[in-house]
């Protein structure tokens, strides 16, 4: 199976390897998991706490230098042994080899003329890294008796990636040596390009990253060293946070769902040599053809011999690009910023608004996202500022009037205005929440531009300066269609305009006419900034959701949606609390368990 692998441990800068007591490190990781697990931060503290988490990071990787084990060579040296792996063990790889794209990293690039809808890539199961493999390999007894293994396939992954990794005859090995050493996602940030992002609305989600990522190192270092099924591991000897953190970035670049080898439910993957393609627009053309028990994957449009296959990652924000994948795409058809309402319970009217809105299928206090596009609302998020902006009155228009159900349907519609008035409120409520997002960032747009144009800007830097400015750019737009259609509502109601009337026949001209939404289009279960997955009925995916791949070579992250539920969490932090107790003879400092967020 190609070359030995060729493996070397890391020098400190003295030459010698890193020597620190269990006792020491113990302490340390105890007092790391203790921060990372206390209550979540007050408004305006986040900051300060990423701060303190960092620095006893640092002083963790400080004594840690020198220990993690890293392959010789360059990554590109590994290409022609994944190659030549692939192509053994039954993956398609005639039409395409890798290649290096410059900015764009590595990717795949056409031997041949490919043509649109061509299958032109599969990748049976036995070389994918799923969390089934990792339960039948030398993880498998730790992962069987421990609930947080279980609630959290991307860490699963993670570790079953370092234990690999550390096995000289694994089977894997072609692929994990082509894996990048580092990555751009912000878990490899310096803290002055984190510092950058401060006033965005990513920020927090940059910060969460951080934490959940420190927090997980924490636990499973202590269970790896405490716990009796984790003695045959081989990171019982060495389990660095930079080893951590590459495996969980090189997770977060690749996982992708695929059916289980039953096709009774889902499972996440990793996915040799597909998942080396970079992101451009367009569809989904990845699927899991259960029949042949594979991943394929179909060209998204007509390539020429040389040039670079792309696949359509789905409909993410350069947010979600930047921070789980490490890259910024120029040219983001789909790009928005969140903003969080709701209507305030100690409103007079709340009673009566949340239940327009429940009728709607609209939650009081959501997250939903202005949108880079026009309109820069979506068709809930306009339902939601109609009811949120209606008077007492028009309340029980909806809730109590002649055909009120009928008259629900037509909340998300721009064609049928509640009133006049109305629509002047909710556009001016828009126009003024967008001015005052615009005030919380330090720089504005144009400042943001002349940064950008220095030579000598890092790649980190520009990146968070690059999201910086898409979100301005977003909210700018979203101000100024405010104030647009202000005005013009404006005009309507000083010109004394009727307001357009729906017929019952007009309902069905409400409905979504796509396959996957029979629902009118404010009722559709589809969160605002929640990856739209493959429909169910697709013939590429043979009637199983596949949600879109990830990029491995624009160095990130592919998601971080796997959350656990909120009553996991309550039990891992009563775990912790009890866990501190019990093994305080273990140590001198006190310890808590446990993860509360699946977010690799």
């Amino acid at each position: 199976m190609g070359k030995k692998s060729r493996v070397k441990t890391q020098k400190s800068g003295s030459g010698a390897m890193a020597v620190v007591s269990p006792k020491e490190m113990m302490n340390l990781i105890a007092e790391l998991l203790q921060k990372c697990s206390s209550a979540a931060a007050s408004a305006g503290k986040e900051w300060e706490e990423y701060i303190q988490i960092r620095g006893l990071v640092e002083r963790i990787r400080k004594k840690q230098k020198g220990m993690s084990i890293v392959f010789e060579g360059s990554r590109e040296d590994h290409f022609p042994e994944l190659m030549s792996w692939a192509k053994e063990n039954g993956a398609s790889c005639e039409c395409f080899t890798v290649a290096n794209f410059g900015k764009e990293g590595y990717g795949l690039r056409a031997t041949r003329d490919i043509k649109a809808e061509e299958l032109f890539l599969w990748i049976p199961r036995k070389m994918l890294m799923t969390v089934e493999s990792a339960q039948n390999s030398i993880l498998g007894p730790l992962y069987s008796q421990d609930r947080i293994l279980q609630a959290m396939g991307n860490v699963t992954l993670a570790l079953h990636l370092l234990c690999e990794r550390a096995n000289p005859a694994s089977f894997w090995l072609p692929y994990i040596r082509s894996l990048p050493q580092e990555y751009d996602i912000p878990l490899y940030y310096q803290q002055e390009d984190v510092q950058l992002l401060l006033g965005t609305q990513a920020v927090q989600d940059v910060l969460s990253q951080y934490k959940n990522t420190a927090r997980q190192y924490a636990y499973f270092y202590k269970l790896v060293q405490t716990h009796p099924t984790a003695s045959k591991l081989p990171l019982k000897d060495c389990f660095t946070f930079d080893d951590y953190r590459w495996a969980v970035s090189s997770v977060m670049t690749r996982q992708n769902q695929i059916p289980t080898e039953d096709g009774s439910r889902v499972t996440l993957a990793l996915i040799p040599l597909w998942d080396m393609c970079n992101h451009t627009n367009g569809l989904i053309t990845t699927g899991y053809n259960l029949e042949d028990d594979r991943c394929e994957c179909v060209a998204l449009q007509d390539y020429k011999e040389n040039e670079q296959i792309y696949i359509f990652y789905g409909t993410r924000s350069n947010a979600e690009f930047v921070i789980h994948n490490g890259f910024f795409f120029q040219d983001d058809a789909h790009d928005r910023v969140k903003i969080k309402l709701g209507v305030s319970k100690s409103e007079r009217l709340y009673a009566m608004k949340a239940e327009v809105l429940a009728r709607a299928g609209i939650p009081a206090s959501y997250v939903f996202a202005l949108h880079c596009n026009e309109p820069p609302i979506s068709a809930q998020l306009l339902a939601f500022l109609r009811v949120f902006c209606m008077t007492e009155d028009e309340l029980k228009y909806y809730l109590l009037g002649d055909r009120a159900i009928n008259k629900i349907f037509t909340l998300g519609n721009s064609e049928f205005p509640v009133s006049w008035e109305n629509e002047i409120k909710l556009w001016t409520f828009l126009e003024t929440r967008a001015a005052l997002l615009l005030k919380t960032y330090k720089t504005t747009s144009e400042e943001d531009r002349s940064m950008l144009e220095k030579p000598d800007l890092s790649l980190h830097s520009r990146l968070a300066i690059q999201l910086r400015l898409a979100e301005k750019q977003i909210l700018e737009k979203a101000l100024a269609c405010g104030r647009a259609k202000r005005l013009y509502f404006q005009k309507k109601l000083e010109e004394g305009a009727s307001l357009p009337c729906y017929e019952e026949s007009d309902i069905a001209l409400l409905e979504n006419t796509e396959a996957d939404a029979k629902l009118p289009v404010i009722l559709r279960k589809v969160e605002e900034g929640q990856e739209i997955q493959v429909d169910e009925d697709s013939p590429l995916l043979n009637g199983m959701k596949v949600v879109y791949g990830t990029n491995a070579e624009a160095n990130g992250e592919q998601d971080q949606d796997n959350n656990v539920s909120t009553d996991v969490n309550s039990a891992l932090a009563s775990m912790g609390r009890s866990s501190q107790r019990e093994e305080a003879n273990l140590s001198a400092s006190r310890t808590e368990d446990e993860p509360k967020e699946n977010t690799v």
